[in-house]
């Protein structure tokens, strides 16, 4: 089965209260595109992220995703992470205990972050009706083959599953990088067997 692959930059989801903090009071965000999972967006606001181990380590430019949430959460890939000197674990979005803070500067205001960095964990976008179809849950792993010059196998992939949900499998730009992918590719989903006779019958089925 071909997955569409999607390589994520470095970028900030946020709530509203932080939001306000760094662009001012009642400040909203301005879309400038639609991304491929219903209703986000990548906006026209960026912010500044400092090192909270050497203000010396910063990187600008990092574009807020909306639309808000109800946390304020930074994805980083490993090589933004060594450039920071921080060390973020590897995370499913929203699980941010114990996770490493950093400085954010936005045009208006300034705060400081006492958690929320992580590296993101390799996934794919699913929705309900089509992970029944081929037998897939919520947080199960699969194996993503990517052909080329710079072919791999990505291994642990995590299932992420809504009904809202675009067929589509994200990575960082260090896992872009090492597949020879630099914004959109396609990839193969690896399963068990039992999994793939199973999935087999029912596209079949459903053929």
């Amino acid at each position: 089965m071909k997955i569409p692959i999607e390589v994520s930059a470095r970028h900030i989801h946020i709530k509203k209260s932080d939001l306000e903090k760094l662009f001012g009071i009642g400040y909203k965000l301005h879309k400038l595109k639609e991304l491929s999972q219903k209703g986000n967006f990548s906006s026209e606001e960026t912010v500044e992220l400092v090192s909270l181990e050497d203000e010396k380590r910063k990187i600008s430019n990092v574009r807020i995703v909306g639309p808000c949430r109800n946390y304020t959460q930074i994805e980083l890939s490993l090589t933004d992470a060594y450039h920071l000197k921080i060390k973020p674990p590897i995370r499913k979005s929203g699980d941010l205990d114990k996770t490493p803070g950093i400085k954010i500067i936005g045009p208006k205001g300034e705060l400081i972050l006492k958690k929320g960095v992580i590296i993101p964990k390799r996934h794919i976008h699913i929705s309900d009706d089509f992970a029944k179809e081929i037998g897939l849950k919520e947080n199960d792993v699969v194996k993503v083959k990517v052909k080329g010059e710079r072919g791999l196998i990505f291994e642990k992939v995590a299932i992420r599953i809504d009904k809202n949900y675009t067929l589509t499998m994200h990575i960082d730009t260090d896992e872009g990088n090492a597949a020879g992918i630099d914004k959109i590719g396609e990839g193969e989903l690896i399963v068990s067997s039992a999994k793939r006779k199973t999935q087999s019958a029912k596209l079949q089925l459903k053929a």
